[in-house]
């Protein structure tokens, strides 16, 4: 992971709580480790889901109208 002074990126954070899961997964650690690593990870997914968060507001399509008028509008996902 990056360094303490460093703001990970949204994928060097998701891929760390994957390595935490799979460490805690393992069963392999004492007990203070797994809560160590527990809150280490809870506050890897609010900074990753914060990310996400920002990203959604950030993506929309600029339309025009009749007239040519700029507009914005929100990005709808397709229904899968």
């Amino acid at each position: 992971m990056a360094q303490k002074s460093e703001k990970p990126t949204l994928e060097s954070a998701m891929a760390r709580v994957s390595e935490i899961v799979s460490e805690m997964e393992d069963g392999d650690l004492p007990l203070e480790t797994l809560i160590v690593r527990y809150e280490e990870g809870v506050g890897l997914v609010k900074f990753c889901q914060e990310k996400l968060d920002a990203a959604e507001k950030r993506i929309q399509i600029i339309s025009r109208d009749a007239r040519g008028a700029l507009g914005l509008n929100d990005f709808e996902e397709a229904d899968a």
